[in-house]
């Protein structure tokens, strides 16, 4: 039943993801840019063919590979050998994997990946829904096993 949760939550995060890139593409010109949130945040529609920084540019057969392998783990850890994770932690990979899927998509369909959010109060690359996800995601997934989650660095030894 848990299972079900976390998928749904995953496709929610895919769900939100799609729909900012549908309406990125609909309404805002390719390197164009609308305000959002002035002095913080404003829209600008890039195509994106690589990674995090526009790395591994063009090389989407590697996030491909990537994305199954991730697949592959997550269904074996979950069903097969499952991990004291706690219901957080479990959300926290829903996010990371939806985001993920949501790329993944875009990859596929179209060859690059529609980012949109452009922070104006500092230099950064342009990121997008998906992005969030996997970020935050990473970011308290990694802060709750390092403070909060022992059991996950417990060393059992057998006697």
């Amino acid at each position: 039943m848990q299972f079900l949760f976390f998928s749904l939550f995953a496709a929610l995060v895919v769900v939100l993801d799609q729909i900012a890139k549908y309406l990125t593409v609909a309404y805002i010109p390719l390197h164009g840019s609308v305000p959002f949130l002035p002095g913080l945040l404003q829209l600008t529609y890039v195509q994106n063919t690589g990674a995090a920084f526009s790395s591994f540019e063009g090389q989407q057969w590697l996030f491909a590979i990537i994305f199954v392998v991730f697949t592959g783990v997550l269904l074996y850890e979950y069903f097969k050998k499952p991990m004291p994770f706690t219901i957080l932690e479990r959300f926290c990979i829903a996010a990371i994997y939806g985001g993920g899927l949501g790329n993944m998509i875009d990859r596929v369909r179209q060859g690059y990946v529609v980012d949109m959010i452009e922070t104006t109060f500092m230099e950064f690359p342009v990121f997008n829904v998906a992005d969030c996800f996997i970020t935050c995601g990473c970011v308290l997934l990694m802060l709750h096993l390092i403070l909060f989650n022992k059991t996950f660095w417990k060393d059992e030894k057998k006697k």
